[in-house]
């Protein structure tokens, strides 16, 4: 809380809310101006300062920065623009000035700041879709190619062809949109675009989908005849990247195991278009593609859900957790006892005081869940 009001005023505000810890912002400048305080965390353990000036608020946007914080910061005055601007996320009220919107990277549109709550999850949910859309394309552009490249080296022939590749893609198209819509869990902490961790997951993730795909080319063409029969290759080759393709994308939209969250309506109907669609062109027998027998067709979805959701899942959830431990969902910790017990020893430092047990738990509670 920043405030101009006087240091009393602002502490007896401060507590009907729960900031017990209100300081001068004079005090704040005196420690920013001693030499090595550059990157010390200056505002720790302060809940708001007093009697600012309208250029103080954005030297305090700055000693968060400098020590490391994502700040964000609220205001509806001209004298809060700069703050506005300098902060990384600069929320303007609903009835906030011109100059301070045009500031500002959010402008709420309804009175209050409840709706700070839903900007935040939805910025946080629009990064893990865009996560799962930079993990699954990784992922299967490396499948796709190295695939190709890989058959074409050992077999001396292209085992897809361009008209079947063309299908693939423009078919699932319209699963990577789905992805737009997906349900996901939005993350507890602020996210971060240093994204290198999950590139290398998504390297792993396609070297396996090509060791996999391969495979079951080498089945194929030793058990099921496609070394003399090139359209039933192509087939065979089309409904291998179309069921891994399809399965990739229900795993890679989850950081933990797949069957974690359900995936929004909109993708399911997607994939299982995509899934249905092509097997239905496969057996009609399009040109370029022949149909395969009921039990081939069979064999090679049940290979592509055991290798992408059972087999690429566990390999994805271990190297997440080894790469990016921080993208793991953690079950959350009851600290009731240690804030009662933290409470009541505040309490009794406080002299049992009964009109201080709110402010006791509230302080409390902010010591052992910033622990």
């Amino acid at each position: 809380m920043l405030t101009g009001d006087a240091l009393a005023v602002a502490r007896e505000i401060a507590q009907g809310v729960g900031l017990p810890n209100i300081r001068r912002v004079a005090d704040l400048k005196a420690a920013g101006a001693q030499a090595g305080n550059e990157a010390v965390d200056l505002l720790a353990g302060a809940d708001g300062y007093a009697e600012v000036y309208p250029e103080d608020k954005y030297i305090v946007v700055q000693h968060l920065q400098a020590a490391g914080h994502v700040t964000g910061m609220t205001g509806d005055g001209v004298n809060d623009a700069p703050a506005l601007r300098q902060a990384e996320v600069g929320i303007a009220v609903s009835t906030a000035t011109d100059v301070a919107k045009g500031a500002a990277s959010v402008v709420l549109t309804e009175p209050g700041l409840v709706n700070i709550v839903a900007l935040v999850e939805q910025g946080r949910t629009i990064y893990q879709r865009i996560l799962t859309w930079i993990i699954n394309k990784i992922s299967r552009t490396i499948l796709k190619a190295a695939f190709v490249a890989i058959a074409f080296v050992v077999t001396g022939k292209f085992v897809v062809s361009a008209f079947a590749m063309l299908l693939l893609v423009f078919m699932t198209d319209f699963a990577k949109i789905a992805l737009a819509t997906d349900h996901v869990r939005p993350s507890n902490k602020p996210e971060t675009w240093n994204i290198g961790g999950f590139i290398t997951v998504s390297v792993v993730l396609g070297v396996a989908m090509v060791a996999e795909a391969l495979l079951l080319l080498w089945i194929g063409w030793s058990r099921f005849g496609l070394a003399s029969n090139d359209n039933a290759l192509y087939t065979f080759s089309f409904l291998t990247l179309l069921y891994m393709a399809a399965f990739s994308i229900v795993s890679a939209r989850e950081r933990s195991w797949f069957w974690a969250t359900m995936p929004g309506k909109t993708l399911i109907a997607a994939l299982a278009a995509d899934a249905l669609i092509g097997t239905v062109l496969t057996f009609a027998g399009i040109p370029g593609l022949m149909p395969l027998p009921w039990w081939q067709t069979l064999a090679i979805f049940a290979y592509a859900m055991v290798a992408c959701l059972v087999v690429n899942d566990a390999v994805k959830v271990a190297m997440i957790k080894w790469r990016v431990p921080a993208a793991v969902a953690k079950k959350p910790v009851d600290v009731t006892p240690q804030i009662a017990a933290r409470a009541y020893e505040l309490f009794e430092q406080h002299g049992r005081h009964d009109g201080y047990a709110d402010r006791d738990w509230l302080e409390a509670e902010r010591e052992i869940r910033k622990d």
